[in-house]
């Protein structure tokens, strides 16, 4: 209105009137708190406003132009760095532009600006830094009410957490940052595990090997990890004693001022977990020998029938019953007996394989329950009862009961089990019944409950005793095969064994090989056969009709595998003065599946004194060529299998001559097992085998009968004999 009265000035009234409404507007804008909103409409319109009067009044030099840094301030503050530098930008743009329309004329005249002009321009700059310092304020106030804000909240959190983390009377807590550094633990803490705060505080469980075990570590940070809490996890800790202590443990991650921490629970089970176990034990074991009770023998047996079932597999339960085990508790009490029963119990518990039950039903029965036997009866009813016999053995020996020494016997029933589905009950009744057959029988032995597989066992037993003592007594002989070359002229014999039983006469070696073998006797057996051998060719050789002749001798793989093998024939050779080039070593194909390369320094060193080698019975087994050409062999003998049907199947007379031809390639001498008739050995000619043994020449002999054969024939056969 001023201005409007002064009429060399009423041009600029105008923009006193925005600028005045701009401020009034932004007036309205602060009164009702709405600060931010002011701030850009005085900022924005202020601005737009004096570069209008200063465009039609004097540029650069108009008051109100040095009101512009307050709006440059008032956007930095509100909007922000970039809006600041904008407005910098264009003010200083618009300066330069006033600037040369000034130089250039293009701006018009106009009148110095009237004192009351910079008066008013002076209150509007006020008016603007008191707007600016009311919103500074209430900004300050509102920035200091939401710290207040936060920081109760800040408050009640860390109260949360403090009231959280002591609330349990009995818990141990302890909070760690993420890491695993220790931040802080409570009085209970201390007290269950001895470590003071000083000394937890600041390092990690492992540092001071509070958690020792690494397995439960992973697995603790796995499961928080992925669930973001634990419930209840159990784990063992160490007291600073270095006692080990076991704990449960309900963890959980927390956010507080923006920092993650792990909140511990650590509860002390190691009571709780020692009467768990006790009742445990005092349910399913005897709490005097510590072996498990008929309870847990019926779990475990009704878990081996099932996996029997599966696996088809067997079983067997011994059932074992201690003899006169009332006369020794009658006589020297019963404590003497309890510990007898403890270390009945120790013996029994090493008699077994790992993995099989042994179990005490009460007072002075036992029993063993043998998982995984083999799936044939006979075998698996032969393993069972040689574990039976090594526990008869074992509790026959002495026991020394403070200053008594006792002895006390076993009557030992046993059966099998999982041939079929059946009550858990009844392998336990068979057992027992078994057991009452061996009190039966005078006690201190071992029967099975099936009468079949006990006269087999039986059989077994007795001759293996028989078998020992025939190797003590030398009831072993050999009789003689003879093995012919083309023409009928006998070139060799084979040694086969055969056993004079003084009661049952003469035994054939498919009657005990295979029983010496199990036993290991073929070890002394077989030493016996090469003595035997040996000490037939070194007569031979002062014999001009037998010199010639050379003597093979089976070796079987048990045998041949012995560190001592070569030694042992080197020393026979050396004892009997046998020829060695007249002995050969007949060896099977089931020798060459492992361990190749010792086979062959075997066999050369042998070799080197000059034995032959022979491969019997190929094509049977397994058989590598690339082993084959380097084995140090002599001759190849074809199984008699082959030569059986050699007339009658084309597949065994393709092997006969695969045999022929390989044994030709590798310059190895081939002969035929089983010849029985002429037909067979003309067509075993025809294929190009020229060496020959079996019926067709003659049975195996005693040496005088091979001797008076060698006088009749002149050693060329040409007949079948026998």
């Amino acid at each position: 209105m001023i201005f409007w009265l002064l009429p060399e000035h009423a041009s600029q009234a105008w923009g006193q009137m925005a600028m005045a409404l701009v401020a009034l507007v932004g007036a309205v804008l602060l009164w009702r708190r709405r600060y931010r909103l002011g701030i850009y409409w005085m900022a924005s319109g202020v601005w737009l406003c004096i570069m209008g009067m200063s465009l039609f009044h004097e540029g650069v030099r108009t008051p109100i132009y040095y009101a512009l840094p307050i709006v440059v301030i008032f956007l930095g503050w509100v909007v922000g760095t970039r809006a600041a530098l904008f407005a910098v930008g264009i003010t200083i743009a618009a300066t330069v532009a006033l600037i040369a329309a000034d130089m250039l004329g293009w701006r018009p005249a106009v009148p110095p600006s009237p004192p009351l002009l910079h008066g008013i321009a002076q209150s509007f700059v006020l008016l603007l830094s008191a707007a600016l310092v009311i919103y500074l304020v209430q900004a300050y106030r509102e920035r200091l009410q939401e710290m207040a804000r936060a920081h109760e909240v800040l408050r009640q959190s860390e109260l949360k957490f403090a009231t959280t983390f002591n609330a349990n009377p009995v818990a141990g807590s302890i909070a760690t940052q993420s890491e695993g550094r220790i931040v802080a633990v409570n009085d209970n803490f201390v007290r269950d595990f001895g470590w003071s705060r000083e000394e937890l505080e600041g390092r990690t469980a492992v540092e001071i090997g509070l958690w020792p075990d690494l397995a439960h570590r992973t697995q603790f940070r796995e499961a928080l990890s992925r669930q973001g809490r634990t419930m209840n996890h159990e784990t063992v800790w160490r007291h600073r004693s270095g006692e080990l202590r076991r704990i449960s443990i309900s963890s959980s991650v927390i956010e507080l001022d923006g920092v993650s921490y792990i909140l511990s629970f650590c509860t002390d089970i190691t009571t709780r977990k020692a009467a768990e176990e006790e009742i445990q034990r005092l349910a399913f074991f005897d709490p005097l020998t510590g072996l498990p009770n008929r309870r847990l023998l019926m779990d475990r047996l009704d878990q081996a029938m099932t996996a029997c079932t599966r696996h088809q597999r067997l079983g067997a339960l011994l059932f074992i019953d201690l003899d006169n085990f009332k006369t020794l508790n009658d006589t020297h009490g019963h404590d003497m007996g309890d510990l007898l029963l403890r270390q009945v119990a120790q013996r029994l518990a090493g008699s077994v394989r790992e993995g099989d039950t042994v179990a005490r039903l009460g007072g002075d029965e036992f029993v063993v329950m043998l998982e995984d036997l083999s799936r044939d009866a006979i075998e698996a009813a032969t393993q069972a009862e040689t574990i039976g016999r090594k526990i008869v053995s074992a509790l026959n020996e002495l026991y020394e009961i403070r200053a008594l020494s006792v002895h006390s016997t076993p009557s030992l029933g046993a059966t099998l089990f999982g041939a079929e589905i059946e009550n858990i009950e009844e392998p336990i009744k068979r057992a027992d019944l078994a057991m009452y057959q061996a009190k039966s029988a005078g006690r201190n032995t071992i029967r099975f409950y099936d009468p079949r597989m006990q006269s087999l066992l039986l059989a077994r037993a007795a001759l293996e005793r028989d078998l020992r003592a025939a190797l003590q007594q030398d009831q072993f002989v050999l009789h003689y095969q003879p093995q012919v070359q083309r023409g009928g002229l006998v070139a060799g014999a084979e040694a086969l064994l055969r056993w004079q039983h003084p009661q049952r006469g003469l035994v054939s070696p498919g009657e005990f090989i295979a029983l010496s073998e199990e036993t290991g006797l073929i070890l002394p057996l077989g030493e016996r056969v090469l003595e035997l051998a040996c000490t037939q060719l070194a007569r031979w050789a002062t014999q001009p009709g037998m010199a010639h002749l050379t003597l093979s001798v089976n070796v079987s793989p048990r045998q041949f595998q012995q560190e001592q093998f070569v030694d042992q024939v080197l020393a026979v050779l050396q004892r009997t003065g046998a020829p060695p080039a007249r002995l050969k070593l007949e060896l099977t194909e089931s020798l060459l599946i492992s361990n190749v390369d010792e086979v062959i320094t075997k066999m050369d060193a042998i070799k080197a004194r000059g034995v032959g080698f022979a491969l019997d019975d190929f094509g049977t087994g397994y058989s590598s060529l690339s082993y084959l050409k380097r084995l140090p062999l002599d001759q190849l003998k074809i199984d008699q299998s082959f030569v059986r049907d050699i007339l009658v199947d084309p597949n065994d007379a393709a092997i006969a001559r695969m045999v022929i031809v390989l044994g030709e390639s590798l310059g190895l001498e081939v002969m035929a097992e089983g010849v029985e008739t002429l037909a067979q050995q003309q067509a075993l000619q025809a294929l190009g085998c020229h060496a020959y043994q079996g019926y067709l020449y003659s049975r195996p002999l005693t040496v005088e009968a091979l001797a008076e054969l060698a006088r009749q024939t002149g050693w060329p056969i040409m007949t079948l004999r026998g």
